[in-house]
Order: structure tokens, then C-alpha cells, then sequence
């Protein structure tokens, strides 16, 4: 069994077909195809069913997988080694960012730290807080920026990069507009503008009403924060955001900017960023974070 047999294995169960694995690997079609056959006589089992459209693991495949994969990452990990005695950093680190976040200072560290590090390869992904967790217990992800109403959740570690109060920001003319506070009893009588469930957000949101026993309509649900002030500004309900969110350029720029208000109790959210339990996996991520704690 041969490293070239494992990493054959694993892009073709990615790509599901072995054309597309061949054009991935830049290896000739037959190729592949001859040295699979070569690891499933090597195992003496059939790993793959090959379909007229794809591929399929076998019984035998799904066990072998797992170990392919632990295989090719420890390799990936002793070249990161030794680049790491000679100074130069290499592997990879996947990074998952909340779909609410402003696209600037979080988006530019990441890109710097791409830019200062070319042998690192970088990947972003974008989702609700609820399923970046879910990605970095799974270990698909190595660190996140996500938000949450407190603390991580069990398995998870990170640093809080932001705690934040949450307002109730509504129109410049709406009668609201001139009060100081608003009770969540009263905020709940009117239609809300807020992220979808999923977001920390809206967890510290919903965590909060379900304490003072009221229970909140929400009218319109986006991933954007700059929409939901939008919204705000035109009247149709009441957003609640973060208070920095009403000073981003996006809101200033609008002929009449919503107003906020603050809530009564004081509700809070925190953008952390986060890693499984133990400490980001690899170098790469290491210095990411070490990056990101840095500049923010």
C-alpha cells in the first residue's frame, strides 16, 4: 500500500467519479482506475462500486476511509514540521465566519494573513453560528468567528473577540424614538425585523423572551445586518442589532438612519472566536489565531 493508493481513494469519494478525480489529480484517467485495483488486491476487498455515473463506497471502503484520511494527514503534518524548523509556514486551515458579520475587518484578516502566508492554503466558509459549531466539533472547520448568547458550548474553546449590547433600533419617526428604553413586553407587542434562528443573535434574543415570558413575533427574518436596519429605517417593524451596527457606514448613509434604543433588561451577544477543545489543530491555524487575537 502506497500514499498515492490513499490519496487516489480519497479524491475519488469526493469527486464521486474517477474522470473527476483523474482531472483533480492531473493523472490519466486508466491510472486511477489501475491503481485502485491495485489497493483493493492489496485489502483483498472490493472498496469501490463503480457505477455507470458514479461511484460508490463498498462496506470495506467505509471502513478504510477514516484511515486513509488519518494517513494523509499525518503526512501533511510531518512536512508541516519540518517547514516549521526552517521558518516557513504550510498546510491548511479552514476558517468558517458567520453570514452575519460585517464582510471588513474579520474578511481582512483573513486575507492578510492568505497574502503573508502563500504556502498556507486558506479556505472560508459562511453559515449560521449553529452549524459553524456543529463543522468545528465534526473537525471540518479548524477555527470560527461565530456568535453566541454566552458561553461556547462543551468541546469548543476561543477567545470573545466582541460583547456587544443589543438595541432595538427603529424608525426616526416612530413614537418609540425618543425613549431611552424599551421593555421586552413592549418590544414583543411589536413586529420584530432580526437574523434567522441559528444566529447567536438571535438565540440571546429568544433566551431573553423566553426568561421574562413573552414571547416575541418576528415579521421578517435576513442574514444581512445592513437589511435589517433598512428595514428599520423604512418603519415595518423593529430590529434588534447590536448597538455598534447603527454606526457602520451602510446605516449612516441612509437619509434618516433608525434610532435605537436599549432594551430592558439588558440583553447581550458575543462574537467569539472558537476552536475545538485542546487548541486549533496544525501550525497554520496556531499562527491564524494568534493573527486574529492580535489585530482585534
Amino acid at each position: 500500500m502506497e500514499l498515492r493508493h490513499l490519496r487516489y481513494l480519497a479524491a475519488v469519494v469526493e469527486e464521486g467519479t474517477i474522470t473527476g478525480a483523474a482531472a483533480r489529480l492531473h493523472v490519466a484517467q486508466p491510472g486511477v482506475s489501475a491503481q485502485l485495483r491495485q489497493l483493493e488486491r492489496d485489502l483483498g476487498e472490493p472498496l469501490l462500486e463503480r457505477g455507470p455515473r458514479a461511484v460508490t463506497l463498498t462496506e470495506a471502503g467505509r471502513a478504510v476511509l477514516p484511515h486513509a484520511h488519518a494517513a494523509l494527514a499525518a503526512v501533511d503534518d510531518a512536512r508541516d514540521a519540518v517547514a516549521a524548523l526552517r521558518g516557513l509556514l504550510r498546510g491548511r486551515v479552514a476558517v468558517g465566519m458567520a453570514s452575519s458579520l460585517p464582510d471588513t475587518a474579520l474578511a481582512d484578516t483573513v486575507a492578510d494573513f492568505a497574502l503573508a502566508h502563500p504556502q498556507v492554503t486558506v479556505t472560508l466558509r459562511e453559515d449560521t453560528a449553529d452549524a459553524l459549531q456543529a463543522e468545528l466539533l465534526a473537525g471540518r472547520l479548524d477555527v470560527a468567528y461565530l456568535g453566541a448568547p454566552g458561553e461556547l458550548p462543551d468541546g469548543l474553546r476561543g477567545r470573545v473577540l466582541l460583547d456587544d449590547r443589543l438595541v432595538a433600533a427603529v424608525a426616526a419617526d416612530d413614537p418609540l424614538a425618543g425613549r431611552a428604553r424599551i421593555g421586552l413586553d413592549e418590544l414583543a407587542a411589536r413586529p420584530l425585523i432580526c437574523l434567522p434562528q441559528g444566529h447567536g443573535l438571535r438565540a440571546a434574543l429568544d433566551r431573553a423572551c423566553a426568561a421574562a415570558g413573552v414571547h416575541a413575533r418576528v415579521a421578517f427574518e435576513a442574514g444581512a445586518m445592513s437589511l435589517l436596519l433598512r428595514l428599520a429605517a423604512r418603519g415595518v417593524g423593529v430590529a434588534v442589532v447590536p448597538e455598534p451596527a447603527l454606526q457602520a457606514p451602510p446605516v449612516l448613509a441612509l437619509d434618516a438612519p433608525p434610532v435605537a434604543i436599549r432594551l430592558d433588561p439588558e440583553v447581550r451577544a458575543r462574537l467569539h472566536l472558537a476552536w475545538r477543545a485542546g487548541g486549533p489543530s496544525g501550525p497554520a491555524a496556531r499562527a491564524l489565531v494568534a493573527q486574529v487575537v492580535a489585530a482585534l
